[in-house]
């Protein structure tokens, strides 16, 4: 027994030594990670973003084996890149400054001659895709009214612009037949959150027709043309998000593209929400993942093109693809050969990488290695899946990170002379992180601030409060306007949970979130003042009433749908902005916002900070020039986190 004893001990002691190393904040902000790949069509060239510069840019590999090569290195971040099905060219996309107005850039096949597709940096324009034969791209943009999407194509070598369907709405290019003939194209905008159609466009008529009747809301999503109809996603009249497929073509005429007798086939009935779909072009192949409480699982099925006329068939059965761990699947490809697909992978303690399946070997290669800048990856922790009981008896689901310091071992009483080990817990200051959104979810993926947090000591709670997607469409609508503060208090009886089962120090338990997430932080500070030792909102909304008139005007009709109407909810918006309960705000406060955000404009820290102020409150305000909606570049990281870190010790510690 005193062996077994001193063998738990050394073990502890060695897991408490590894992770006690004097990691700083720079290294974990130095981690890097890499996402978006967009695989040649041969297969043999992979270009993707990294942050290794700082911001995301663009690099390429040779497959298999070769080594990376940066393309272009700009301040800042690169969006998104795509190879056109030619594999002559590719597409990549980038704003200024965190405005959000994405401009589009062209350049050959191995990354050279860089030119710009569009220079309108007052102009939005939202990547769609590629026409099959690769000349053209297709895209939604606010050229005509800032308020509004219409959908354009462009001839990439001439830069040649089309606008191909005009329409006062939020429109977005989802998908183009192989004739591009025709197009799926999505709308939002009506009275209800969460909610939007699908249009079948006739490119050459103007014309649309309705795909996607319903009443109650709905979301419709990530359509693929097959042979004779739409694979997509959706989940009306179900609670979750599912793989389905509608037949369009009329069986006895090839040629006739119909929404007549509409009737959906579920092809994937499982409960949990779809989060990625692909497609092999002219191939046999459907990749999709499955959000499974949080982490992904990925598939691969079949289907095949029968008969005269052609008619699509779906595999029944899935193939489920071995994942290196569990974690979090994003960025499907197919190389256009059929020969692989490429995605990225990350987890709680694996940072961001690029992985290859081959289809016909059925093995999983890792391609890039990105650096962790001399942080030991045994040192990551892993959450544990915690589910508290909140106000109504719901149970409200949240990632819970522990430090190492929380658990130890120690000697106890002797039983015939022998020590017994006793597991004793210590009670830790425990930072309370919410999400964006709200229409969004906290995922056990990799967090490299989480990390320096539970490096430091402290234990992190992640929640995904009522109105969190991945649980189902009753759970996500059940913040919807006049329930907002409902979220509020799942927050407090989080606290409530720490304090009972999660070991926390109840005088050292801090809340913190970015966008929606900072109103949650505001909310949560206004509303339980007496829960709270420090408080940090990144980008937060203070007031709803400026932000619903300020924001960007292709947002206000969306979020208000969710958060209620300026010209109907005014009374209740106001009451339910933080800026109207400041005067109860307790703990310190660290505000953080970029200059450009055009989502939440800058002027909802100004308010918050400067009422704070004129009450003689401690807070702590920094602003970015260079910045959007979050900081994302890592000079301002660099400055900003230290900071942060600081912060919380003093208040916590």
């Amino acid at each position: 027994m005193k062996k077994s004893f001193l063998t738990l001990l050394i073990a502890f002691l060695f897991v408490v030594s590894a992770a006690a190393q004097n990691y700083t904040i720079q290294q974990y902000l130095n981690i890097r990670s890499a996402g978006s790949p967009a695989l040649a069509p041969d297969g043999r060239r992979l270009f993707y973003l990294t942050n290794v510069t700082g911001t995301s840019q663009v690099w390429t590999i040779e497959l298999p084996g070769g080594a990376p090569r940066q393309i272009t290195n700009y301040d800042d971040n690169v969006s998104f890149v795509s190879f056109s099905p030619k594999g002559d060219r590719l597409v990549f996309g980038k704003a200024r400054g965190g405005d959000e107005n994405t401009q589009f850039f062209t350049m050959n096949a191995d990354g050279g001659d860089i030119k710009p597709l569009t220079d309108a940096p007052k102009v939005r324009h939202n990547f769609g895709g590629w026409a099959e034969d690769g000349t053209r791209i297709f895209y939604a943009s606010n050229r005509r009214n800032p308020q509004f999407f219409d959908i354009y194509s462009m001839d990439v070598a001439t830069g040649r612009e089309e606008l191909l369907f005009q329409q006062d709405g939020n429109n977005d290019f989802e998908a183009v037949d192989p004739a591009g003939s025709r197009a799926v194209v999505s709308r939002s905008g009506t009275e209800l959150s969460l909610d939007n159609n699908l249009y079948l466009v006739d490119l050459k008529t103007k014309t649309e027709t309705l795909l996607t009747p319903h009443t109650g809301a709905a979301l419709f999503g990530h359509p693929h043309f097959l042979a004779d109809g739409l694979l997509f996603g959706q989940n009306d009249n179900r609670e979750f998000y599912s793989l389905s497929y509608l037949r369009l073509k009329n069986a006895a005429d090839k040629s006739n593209w119909s929404a007549a007798n509409l009737k959906t086939e579920l092809v994937d009935a499982a409960p949990w929400d779809v989060e990625d779909v692909e497609t092999l072009a002219y191939g046999d192949k459907i990749a999709y993942t499955l959000n499974r409480e949080g982490f992904s699982e990925l598939y691969l099925r079949k289907y095949e093109t029968n008969g005269k006329p052609l008619i699509s068939v779906i595999d029944k059965k899935a193939e489920m693809i071995k994942l290196p761990a569990r974690g979090i699947v994003g960025g499907l490809d197919f190389s256009e050969n059929g020969k692989f697909l490429a995605f990225s992978f990350s987890s709680a303690r694996s940072n961001g990488d690029i992985w290859l399946y081959d289809l016909e070997k059925k093995t999983l290669t890792q391609v890039t290695k990105s650096d962790r800048a001399g942080v030991d990856q045994n040192t990551f922790i892993e959450p544990q899946l915690v589910k508290y009981k909140t106000f109504d008896g719901r149970e409200i689901p949240a990632w819970y990170y522990k430090p190492v310091k929380a658990t130890e071992f120690v000697e106890g009483p002797k039983v015939n002379g022998v020590p017994q080990s006793i597991r004793k817990i210590n009670p830790v200051p425990v930072i309370v992180s919410v999400h964006g959104g709200p229409e969004g979810q906290e995922r056990p993926g990799f967090n490299p601030l989480y990390q320096f947090y539970l490096s430091r000591g402290y234990a992190i709670l992640a929640t995904n409060v009522r109105g969190s997607t991945g649980y189902g469409k009753t759970y996500t609508h059940l913040d919807d306007v006049r329930k907002r503060e409902d979220s509020v208090k799942d927050l407090a009886f989080a606290v409530d949970w720490l304090k009972k089962s999660g070991g926390a120090d109840p005088k050292r338990i801090a809340v913190m979130g970015g966008s929606y997430g900072g109103y949650m932080t505001l909310a949560a500070i206004t509303l339980y003042p007496d829960l709270w030792a420090a408080a940090v909102d990144t980008v937060g909304i203070a007031n709803w009433e400026s932000f619903l008139k300020n924001t960007s005007g292709y947002r206000r009709r969306q979020r208000e749908v969710e958060y209620g109407m300026l010209d109907k909810d005014l009374d209740f918006l106001r009451s339910i902005s933080p800026l109207a309960k400041v005067d109860r705000i307790k703990c310190p406060l660290f505000v953080i916002q970029g200059k450009n955000d055009p989502r939440v404009p800058y002027t909802e820290a100004e308010q918050i900070v400067n009422a704070l102020k004129k009450r003689n409150a401690i807070v702590q305000y920094k602003l970015y020039d260079d910045e959007g909606h979050g900081i994302a570049k890592l000079k301002n990281r660099l400055d900003l986190y230290p900071q942060v870190a600081d912060f919380l010790d003093k208040y916590m510690k």
